[in-house]
């Protein structure tokens, strides 16, 4: 199940991996949150790595485990496949994807170090226009 502090710890640890792609331009970072994002975007978190690590993390460290509504996070996700799938693409056609990276930083930062979902507002936005 989804908590507050495991969705956190996750967004941390995409925010560590985007760094270490706009450093490297590692193929394989993006290949991996793409895979990581479509486990968790699709309702297979259970298989996510980052999720399982971010799980045991909390255990670890003993952090409170707050119940969230998971749809707006799993939308989320699934913007972070489209961001994931974007840098994979920019980077096998070489083009500069420092701006799609960029977007992906903040989010994940925001994510992490404020518990600000950037997705879950506009998903929150969406559903509220959709049901004007």
């Amino acid at each position: 199940m989804p908590t507050e502090n495991k969705i956190r710890i996750t967004a941390f640890l995409v925010f560590i991996l985007t760094i270490l792609y706009i450093t490297t331009h590692s193929i394989w970072i993006p290949l991996f949150l793409l895979i990581d994002f479509a486990f968790r975007g699709s309702g297979y978190g259970k298989w996510s790595i980052l999720g399982l690590i971010a799980e045991r993390l909390v255990n670890i460290l003993k952090l409170e485990q707050k119940p969230i509504y998971f749809p707006p996070k799993q939308f989320a996700a699934q913007v972070g496949f489209i961001f994931s799938l974007t840098l994979l693409v920019f980077n096998l056609l070489e083009i500069n994807s420092l701006i799609v990276s960029g977007i992906l930083l903040i989010c994940a930062g925001l994510e992490a170090f404020f518990n600000f979902c950037v997705g879950c507002y506009v998903y929150n936005a969406y559903y509220h226009i959709k049901n004007k």
